[in-house]
């Protein structure tokens, strides 16, 4: 797959007003009541996020291709996938329904969506044995540094909406910037060399999201975009969502 056109000379862009999407206590809040519902009735699994442009579906579909052409490998011992911002974990659980049998890990930072996840995990577990397991972790990719799980870097990090949130976030890190603005260099270790981040955003188009990640000097480069339906208005053409896919150089 051929990337286009290197985004390096385009300057980041504006940031968005800050929203109580982008606070921990709206997360611990909304996984609370999930987590509730869940143990009411467990067939209710919570919000499937960007289920309106049936993005997990294209997701899953854009992965299965890339096997399909043995760039990954959904065998045991294959591909591993790292989900940031995990919330109930449903991206990794429709991997494991596809059929693929590599080492799964979601983190997010919400002990609550921890909970939830684990609690969904272990029904399906009992259902799949142990071809469906996996693992959930709490951890704050912005302020805690990678553990054990890392090794060498994983296979596909996913971000279904996680750099939207912290995009939405009105916190600064130490130096005074807007903490999306070090999100990139935070992620950069946690992909393998010749590795991949698919990242899934609605606050962001393709153009901004190339500029937040595909910088000179970065270790991410633009490979490919997982296609979706377009719109016209006002003479200008654009989508809902976008998934695109950065390949992490050194191999």
């Amino acid at each position: 797959m051929a990337s286009s056109s290197s985004s390096s000379n385009i300057q980041p862009p504006p940031h968005l007003s800050p929203s109580e999407l982008g606070t921990k206590e709206y997360w611990d809040n909304t996984y609370t009541v999930e987590l509730s519902n869940h143990a009411l009735h467990p067939s209710d699994e919570g919000t499937i996020w960007f289920s309106d442009a049936s993005a997990e579906e294209r997701i899953l579909s854009f992965l299965a291709s890339l096997d399909e052409v043995s760039v990954l490998g959904k065998n045991e011992g294959g591909t591993r996938f790292l989900d940031l911002g995990t919330g109930n974990g449903h991206l990794l659980f429709a991997l494991r329904e596809e059929g693929w049998r590599g080492e799964m890990l979601g983190v997010d930072y919400s002990a609550k969506s921890v909970e939830l996840a684990r609690a969904i995990g272990e029904r399906k577990s009992k259902e799949a044995g142990a071809a469906g397991e996996v693992r959930f972790e709490e951890w704050d990719i912005l302020t805690q540094e990678p553990m054990e799980w890392l090794g060498e870097g994983w296979d596909v990090v996913l971000d279904k909406g996680t750099f939207d949130a912290i995009s939405l976030s009105g916190q600064v890190d130490g130096s005074g910037k807007r903490v999306c603005e070090g999100y990139r260099e935070r992620v950069e270790p946690l992909v393998k060399p010749g590795g991949r981040l698919l990242i899934t955003s609605c606050n962001w188009t393709s153009e901004e999201l190339r500029a937040w990640f595909e910088v000179e000097g970065g270790l991410f480069e633009y490979e490919t975009s997982v296609k979706y339906p377009s719109f016209t208005f006002g003479g200008r053409t654009g989508q809902k969502v976008c998934t695109l896919c950065f390949k992490r150089k050194g191999r």
